[in-house]
């Protein structure tokens, strides 16, 4: 088993930036591609980026590129979304998740077999 605990939400204005963290704890010999989804109120999961265990290639979602980026330092099981030029519908829960099964991550939610609980993004107009 693994656990995931995101950190770093808060309320910010627009044009601001926020860096959200997820620690993995547990079973965590071997690093796993993660993921980052969020969820705004009446939406459904939606992905925003992933990154490979070695922290190559990530990608991201149209919506983010070029305002959000990830990254990971496996010698803290810890992943990272830098998030900036923030804007209000970007408001959400965000979501850190790793894919054991698939090298390079996965925009898919199904993909992912261990979710953290969450952190709140507010980003005023």
């Amino acid at each position: 088993q693994v656990q995931l605990v995101e950190s770093g939400g808060g309320l910010v204005q627009a044009g601001g930036s926020l860096r959200l963290s997820c620690a993995a704890s547990g079973r965590t010999g071997s690093p796993y591609a993660m993921g980052w989804f969020r969820q705004a109120p009446g939406k459904e999961r939606e992905f925003v980026a992933a990154i490979n265990p070695r922290g190559e290639s990530p990608y991201y979602a149209d919506s983010v590129k070029g305002r959000f980026t990830v990254s990971r330092d496996n010698a803290k099981n810890t992943v990272y979304l830098q998030m900036n030029s923030l804007k209000p519908e970007d408001t959400a829960v965000y979501y850190c998740a790793a894919a054991p099964r698939y090298y390079t991550g996965s925009p898919y939610a199904r993909d992912y077999d261990y979710w953290g609980q969450g952190t709140q993004v507010t980003v005023s107009s």
